[in-house]
């Protein structure tokens, strides 16, 4: 009886155990397996961050181009991801002698302005729009010029003729100079479109083209006269332009006259046109 116990105690426990192995638990045990580890989670990444999602200031470009308003010096910084800020120069100078109608005349032309445009690109790259104002702006010509003893001149419909120099009466024959201002209008405005980022967000190099006007009000034209003139090319009636004679009062009148027909021809053109090519090579002026 004792044996046979035993052996049933044997076989049990053999059986027990290969139960275990098949199963991975040992009997009456309420454990479970442990799962296996999660695969692992792929490296993360930092995000990219495109080149227009920047700071601001964090470029700045220098161009230089050409345009009606002269040679012209650019500076340029982002403000965002469309928008720049641009500070603009511009300089010409350039003389010149001719004869008109007989007449020899010295001309100068002179441009120079200055002023900052705020620009506008709604697709990042290429196309802008833009705005400013020329808070500087010395655009304009002057002219001298003498009019030979016996050259006419015609004022308002009226001519005269200038008179030969006379030691005895003290006659001198008519010169002048004269002016044109494009600057009526301090600080004008100015709106203008274009291609090309001034600031390239990569590289270094663009070519920006623009085309615009500024509105500098309608140009006015002066011109002063001194010397003697003759209403007749026998110079019998002849006098200073500076006295109060009859002839003087009528030539001033004239004068006058003919300033104000020039200046209301000019009434309609109060805008200066843009079209400008240029060059303008961007850097970075601080990390981010």
């Amino acid at each position: 009886m004792t044996r046979g116990l035993a052996l049933a105690t044997i076989l049990l426990l053999f059986a027990g155990g290969a139960f275990a192995q098949t199963t991975g638990q040992i009997p009456g045990s309420s454990s479970q397996a442990t799962p296996p580890p999660p695969p692992p989670h792929p490296p993360t990444h930092a995000p990219m961050i495109s080149p227009y999602d920047v700071p601001a200031f964090s470029r700045m470009s220098i161009g230089a181009g050409l345009s009606p308003l002269g040679i012209g010096l650019q500076v340029s910084t982002d403000l965002n991801a469309h928008f720049n800020l641009r500070g603009i120069g511009n300089i010409f100078s350039y003389s010149t002698s001719i004869t008109s109608s007989g007449i020899p005349v010295n001309a100068t032309l002179t441009l120079g302005s200055g002023g900052a445009m705020v620009d506008y690109y709604p697709f990042h790259p290429g196309f802008r729009v833009s705005g400013g104002l020329l808070f500087v702006n010395q655009n304009g010509a002057s002219a001298t010029a003498s009019i030979p003893g016996g050259n006419s001149i015609t004022l308002n419909n009226q001519t005269y003729f200038s008179a030969d120099a006379n030691p005895n009466t003290g006659a001198i024959p008519l010169a002048g100079n004269g002016s044109l201002a494009l600057n009526s209008v301090k600080p004008s405005a100015v709106i203008s479109t274009g291609w090309g980022n001034h600031v390239k967000r990569s590289g270094h190099w663009a070519v920006p083209v623009e085309l615009g006007v500024a509105f500098i009000g309608q140009p006015k034209v002066n011109l002063a006269l001194s010397g003697w003139a003759c209403t007749d090319p026998n110079q019998i009636n002849c006098a200073n332009i500076a006295g109060n004679s009859p002839i003087a009062q009528e030539f001033q009148s004239n004068l006058n006259a003919q300033i104000a027909k020039w200046n209301s021809n000019l009434t309609g053109l109060q805008t200066y046109p843009i079209i400008s090519v240029g060059v303008a090579y961007s850097f970075q002026t601080r990390s981010f």
